[in-house]
């Protein structure tokens, strides 16, 4: 295992490269591959670290131990360029790469029981299918008329519309170069609509054998089959 640190300087990012040179972001697992990181079990945590991002129509795995899976049908805003402080949410149209499906596949139990941190339950292998295209933005005529639908087993479960999210597209990439740098390759997972499994709602959580499938608008289809980890 070959670890790194890999960025401009002073905004440098954890890695680990693997046998074919590829560099996997660290950022999830460690802040830094320091003091801390080498004598916990940072090493161990850095070669088991997950790759979420698969295909848009590949295997989705229930982690093993996991009684609450769940999906998300959501609007993914793919970065272009480099955003820091941007000066205004009218700015981020010029970072904004294009746009694409994302399933943002949740662990319910692993998010909101396990002490609070949601990364345990967004940060599973295979949790967020992406695509089947970057569609850019000459091709979205505006983000925020985009209907999303997603089902299990055939069952329409969620039927939304980007317009009715609480903070628009411009402003979510503009208030996040407040916080962190945003590089080209960044993906911007911006909410889902209502049809969840967790909470009011009298949907099963996923299992093993089901069949998830999902569209937004103008971006494409995704098809799913949920096996387990």
């Amino acid at each position: 295992m070959k670890l790194a640190r890999v960025g401009p300087l002073g905004r440098e990012r954890p890695a680990v490269v693997d046998d074919e040179g590829t560099r996997w972001d660290l950022s999830p697992v460690t802040a830094d591959i320091d003091a801390g990181f080498l004598a916990g079990d940072g090493l161990a945590r850095a070669r088991d670290a997950p790759n979420t991002v698969i295909g848009p129509d590949d295997t989705v795995l229930i982690p093993r131990r996991s009684v609450k899976t769940d999906y998300e049908v959501e609007l993914a805003v793919v970065i272009g360029q480099t955003a820091r402080y941007l000066d205004s949410p009218a700015a981020a149209a010029d970072v904004i790469a294009g746009y694409a499906i994302s399933n943002d596949v949740s662990e319910r139990e692993f998010q909101l029981e396990r002490g609070g941190q949601w990364d345990k339950g967004k940060s599973c292998e295979t949790f967020n299918p992406l695509g089947p295209w970057l569609v850019t933005p000459d091709e979205v005529e505006d983000p925020q008329a985009l209907g999303l639908r997603l089902w299990v087993n055939g069952e329409l479960r969620q039927d939304g519309d980007t317009g009715n999210m609480i903070f628009d597209v411009a402003y979510l990439v503009w208030y996040l170069s407040q916080f962190m740098v945003l590089e080209p390759g960044d993906v911007v997972n911006t909410g889902t609509p209502a049809g969840v499994a967790v909470g009011a709602n009298d949907y099963a959580y996923l299992q093993a054998g089901d069949v998830v499938e999902l569209e937004i608008d103008g971006l494409g289809r995704q098809r799913q089959t949920v096996g387990q980890a």
